[in-house]
């Protein structure tokens, strides 16, 4: 099924996030929850869901939400909890569904904050060349896990990860989540998925900010929500470590994305047919 190649991982890394969930596109993790961590019961109710879910499928499961949603597009769009607020209710989500933990940084002092206790440090895209986060993320020594700039290439996204390996941590994740194409559109190229992993690098289909179309809603970032399934069944099939998509349970109410997250119905049927795909591959 897969047209990436099967090399190990660069650097001296070994693919574990956790003791338990160790990187493989036999079994691509399962990065999902909230866009925005709007409340603790929101990521609790989401997080239990995927996490019941993913055991029964016997696919690996992360945790993510969002603390601070920095990069907006409407000047009076809410940004959620803050770092404050917003890690400590990811601590207590990680400590009751005893699940791993990513978020997103927007600064070196953020990096710093949550290398503390999360298990996997995610640079958004917009940030993905900002040398000095990359720096701070990367001494945390957790996994980091760069989102591909929507202007940016396959090519230079190796240089971001190099740039990271040079700092000492070989512990990189690449993620596609799309391509400018004019305004308000976004594409995949999925070569992305194939030319990321040239080196080795773990690769991330982004499934549901891949589908967004940026700006086109009266200000507000609209997106095209049923291409996520099609997208997805894509990139399990060229082969990926991961798939990452924000599920809320009523996305119509969510304060960020609410046209591109999933209901947790969709969100179970995706789940049934990626452990389908990847069982009969």
């Amino acid at each position: 099924m897969s047209s990436i190649n099967n090399n190990k991982f660069p650097g001296n890394w070994d693919g574990k996030i956790t003791e338990n969930i160790t990187l493989s596109r036999k079994k691509p993790v399962i990065i999902a929850g909230p866009c925005m961590l709007e409340s603790i019961s929101l990521g609790l109710e989401v997080g239990n869901f995927l996490k019941n879910k993913c055991e029964k499928l016997n696919l690996p499961y992360v945790f993510k939400s969002s603390y601070d949603k920095a990069n907006r597009t409407s000047a009076t769009s809410v940004r959620g909890p803050g770092i404050n607020t917003g890690l400590e209710w990811l601590k207590q989500i990680k400590k009751e569904l005893n699940v791993p933990i990513l978020t997103d940084v927007h600064s070196s002092e953020q990096a710093l904050e949550a290398g503390k206790f999360v298990d996997i440090i995610q640079i958004p895209a917009f940030l993905c060349k900002q040398r000095e986060l990359l720096v701070a993320a990367a001494s945390t020594n957790k996994v980091i896990q760069i989102k591909k700039g929507q202007w940016v290439s396959a090519e230079e996204m190796i240089e971001v990860a190099h740039f990271i390996q040079n700092c000492g941590n070989s512990k990189i994740i690449l993620v596609e989540r799309g391509t400018c194409f004019g305004y308000n559109n976004l594409v995949v190229d999925f070569r992305n998925l194939v030319d990321m992993n040239k080196e080795g690098h773990a690769v991330i289909f982004d499934a549901t900010h891949a589908v967004q179309l940026p700006g086109a809603s009266n200000g507000k970032s609209s997106g095209l929500r049923h291409m996520v399934h099609p997208l997805t069944r894509a990139a399990v099939a060229i082969g990926v470590e991961g798939i990452f998509m924000e599920v809320h349970k009523d996305p119509s109410c969510a304060l960020s994305d609410a046209d591109t997250q999933l209901t947790m119905e969709m969100a179970d049927a995706i789940l049934e047919d990626i452990a389908k795909m990847i069982n009969e591959s």
